[in-house]
């Protein structure tokens, strides 16, 4: 999911920054470019890393900045199929939730929220579980599986919910409690058969 990726670029130091250290004034030159960035093949890049080598500076006419071909590193994020991930729910719709993982938004369609039949409640803007009475509403922290990722034109995280340890956050504890609690009442029954 984050990476560190060495990259070999040739980077703009605009004039504005010419009164800095030329370490810095490039490292700040290759934030302004890449942080933020959606690159299909390396993922969102969150930030810079370092600043590895820096070449002897190139002016070219008719342009004010300096080029130096520089060696860095980024921090990226770039989400794998199956990869499992942490996140806030950001957002409810009828057609599902929204998660932020990371610097990026996933959907957690609304037949992935769930094994159970699912209503949306428009007004408290929650998904609510038939049988489980479990609900999922903003701001709910969840661990769920990535199903599909795609980048280009349209960027789309899917996620899913429905596999055993996923699932809001609050229902997972809540399924381990239940869980403890038949372990010690089947030692309970054991010793007393004894």
């Amino acid at each position: 999911m984050y990476r560190i990726v060495t990259v070999r670029e040739r980077i703009r130091v605009p004039p504005e920054k010419l009164n800095m250290k030329v370490e810095d004034a490039v490292k700040a030159a290759i934030a302004d470019q890449f942080e933020g960035v959606l690159n299909p093949r390396i993922g969102m890049i969150v930030s810079v890393g370092g600043v590895d080598k820096v070449e002897e500076g190139k002016i070219l006419p008719n342009d004010p900045g300096v080029y130096y071909n520089t060696v860095f590193k980024l921090l990226t994020f770039k989400p794998e199929l199956q990869g499992l991930v942490n996140g806030e729910v950001i957002d409810n719709t009828e057609f599902g939730s929204f998660v932020r993982i990371g610097p990026l938004d996933g959907l957690i369609h609304i037949s992935q929220l769930m094994d159970d039949f699912v209503s949306f409640d428009n007004k408290n803007s929650l998904f609510l579980g038939r049988e489980s009475k479990r609900t999922l509403k903003e701001g709910d922290l969840v661990r769920a599986r990535i199903i599909s990722a795609s980048f280009g034109k349209d960027n789309k995280i899917g996620l899913t919910m429905r596999q055993s340890g996923l699932g809001n956050i609050a229902w997972i504890e809540e399924d381990k409690k239940k869980k403890g609690m038949k372990k010690e009442k089947k030692k309970t029954k054991e010793k007393k058969k004894k």
